[in-house]
């Protein structure tokens, strides 16, 4: 007999949401949709963070994930999807997935944008089947308000990750370990 336990119910809820938030129906307008958010998301982000356009006009490219979701509960994930944009074009699509296991509970959205500050971080990205962000991100800002510069911070990594628009209850949003792969929508 399977007892169903608060913990039991709470990680098949998990897997639930996580396994529909992947849904990809054929034929749909996922790109539009995906578009559509992406100008959203960089809109708010030219408002509201001051020194993003001008990160933005240094970069080779820039990828984009307006909503990633994350929840947890002893085990954790992450799951959002996004769009390379390469000047103002959209030349890629993304999605982003991480697991995590550990002290945690709770959720939270985000979004983050991944700025390609050389052509050659730009060309490994793309190259890549299934790129992991790792130590090699260097974050702008977190979701502080505080400005940033992009003439300081564009000599100190290859790749800066500004995350930002943090809702929920969960403590902290970081990239690292999270895996990008190009999808179809």
């Amino acid at each position: 007999m399977t007892l169903l336990t608060r913990r039991n119910f709470a990680l098949s809820a998990l897997a639930s949401t996580t396994l529909s938030a992947c849904g990809n129906g054929i034929g749909g307008n996922g790109a539009a949709v995906i578009d559509s958010r992406v100008d959203s998301t960089l809109a708010f982000m030219y408002n509201n963070y001051s020194g993003t356009r001008d990160l933005a006009n240094k970069a080779s490219g820039m990828l984009v994930m307006p909503v990633v979701t994350e929840a947890g509960l002893g085990l954790g994930g992450s799951f959002g999807r996004g769009a390379l944009r390469i000047g103002n074009s959209t030349v890629d699509y993304y999605s982003a997935t991480s697991a995590s296991a550990g002290l945690q509970i709770g959720g939270q959205q985000y979004s983050t944008v991944l700025f390609f500050m050389t052509q050659d971080a730009l060309v490994d990205f793309r190259r890549a089947n299934g790129w992991a962000a790792g130590a090699d991100i260097e974050y702008a800002l977190q979701d502080t308000g505080e400005s940033i510069r992009a003439e300081t911070t564009t000599s100190l990594a290859p790749v800066i990750a500004v995350v930002f628009a943090q809702a929920g209850f969960r403590a902290g949003a970081t990239i690292e370990g999270t895996k990008y792969t190009r999808i179809i929508p």
